[in-house]
């Protein structure tokens, strides 16, 4: 092998390396320091050095735990953990902005408001119950992750009294309006009025508005919505609008449950 050959083979390594970094931006947003959208600020107002050296660019790769990046002359470091449990109301957006001026899901959360939380997932507007926000992009990752199967249980009012036909069709999958077929779900009756009745649903996968998808292909409407579960993580008598910090239990069976859980058989 030549001389070249020999240095190219040995530069090869190290560009794979720096490459598999991070932009600096998202490095700043991954520690929990801000938003990207912040970060990008920071960076682009000279804020911000890598390895001693001023950096305007927020796209520059940076290995985090390797690379040493400071905010205006102090060495950045993560911020501490949070993970949040919400009881969502009905009539707030899962966002953190609303391009239209509705009310958010942030209205909750005033007491956290520095701590550059973000939800995990999402409950539409209409929709109400158990939501996780945290600053831990991986966790969050994690759970959003579809290979996880995460699970997630609601309580549905729904229009009318489903017969059996219409429940076996849930429990084993149904195909939505646009062709998609869901994976079989877990239902079971729970109570039932003169003209609607409430349903438990419990699917691992999260197609967008799929409970409400699935009551339609099945000829139903829902009323009302609730998330009473996470995985492992159940909403409980947490007030509607109240927030509570997830206990070291729960975050401990979120781990477990997500390294173990593999989908529903077919």
């Amino acid at each position: 092998m030549g001389k070249k050959e020999s240095e190219t083979g040995r530069n090869r390594p190290l560009r794979a390396s720096r490459q598999s970094g991070v932009s600096l931006e998202r490095a700043i947003a991954k520690m929990g320091l801000a938003s990207r959208t912040e970060a990008l600020g920071w960076i682009e107002g000279g804020r911000v050095s890598v390895n001693g050296r001023p950096c305007v660019n927020p796209k520059k790769r940076v290995l985090m735990g390797r690379d040493r990046i400071e905010v205006e002359g102090v060495t950045a470091r993560p911020a501490q953990k949070i993970y949040l449990a919400l009881n969502k109301p009905r009539g707030l957006v899962t966002t953190a902005r609303d391009e239209r001026g509705r009310p958010t899901v942030f209205e909750c959360l005033k007491n956290y408001r520095d701590l550059h939380l973000a939800p995990v997932g999402r409950l539409d507007m209409a929709s109400e119950g158990l939501l996780f926000f945290t600053n831990d992009t991986a966790w969050a990752a994690k759970l959003l992750n579809p290979e996880s199967h995460v699970a997630k249980t609601y309580d549905v009012q729904i229009d009318r009294h489903l017969g059996q036909e219409a429940l076996g069709r849930l429990c084993s999958g149904v195909t939505l309006e646009d062709g998609q077929r869901t994976r079989p779900a877990k239902v079971r009756a729970l109570r039932a009025g003169p003209k609607t009745c409430w349903l438990e649903i419990e699917i691992d996968e999260g197609l967008n508005r799929q409970i409400r998808r699935m009551m339609k292909a099945v000829g139903a409407r829902v009323m009302r919505l609730v998330r009473v579960a996470v995985g492992p993580v159940v909403l409980g008598g947490l007030p509607k609008g109240g927030t509570r910090p997830l206990q070291p239990e729960e975050l401990r069976a979120i781990r477990s449950y997500t390294s173990t859980k593999k989908g529903y058989k077919v």
